[in-house]
């Protein structure tokens, strides 16, 4: 796979779904959960048509849930790949929510998912590299790296050995909490 690229045109994914009461929330909002569920259905189909492969949600990142979706409304996700390493790609996807009675239009949620490309025997397998052709895919691309980098950069700074709490007591005065250690 190493010599085989796509462009980010070739898994791009849309759905849409009319959503039902069943889908919804006491306050008749469309549960959180269902919208995850979807948007994984929709990173696995955009992740496994790139990668011509089984995928696997590795993690998610940056779910806001913008504006509530309303039972009826019509939901459109709307996915494609960001970002390659060797064996992940970074699945962008946008969801937007329409009232099909008054064509508004608004945008719920934009989030990436990290999808891992899996051989038949659950191994992890290489992916196909990434043809950028526009100046936003580069810019997908490029944030996609500086995602990775905080992440990394996180996972070592609050994981490591040598963290010392004093270095973070003056940013923690401003929260509602109190240390009890």
């Amino acid at each position: 796979m190493k010599d085989t690229f796509k462009t980010v045109a070739c898994s791009r994914i849309s759905i849409a779904e009319l959503m039902q009461p069943s889908q919804s929330n006491f306050g008749g909002k469309i549960h959180g959960g269902y919208m995850l569920s979807l948007m994984d259905q929709i990173a696995y189909a955009c992740a496994s048509k790139h990668s011509e492969n089984y995928c696997v949600t590795a993690s998610v990142d940056t779910v806001d849930f913008l504006e509530p979706v309303e039972i009826g409304e019509l939901v459109t996700m709307k996915s494609s790949i960001n970002y390659v390493g060797t064996t992940s790609m970074v699945v962008g996807i946008r969801v937007e929510a329409e009232n099909i009675r008054t064509g508004h239009v608004k945008h719920c949620n934009s989030s990436y998912f990290t999808m891992v490309a899996k051989d038949d025997n659950g191994k992890s397998t290489p992916v196909p590299g990434l043809v950028l052709s526009s100046l936003e895919e580069v810019r997908r691309f490029l944030k996609a790296i500086e995602r990775n980098h905080t992440k990394k950069n996180r996972r070592i700074e609050f994981n490591s050995e040598d963290f010392v709490i004093g270095d973070y007591l003056k940013e923690l005065e401003d929260y509602n909490i109190k240390i009890d250690l």
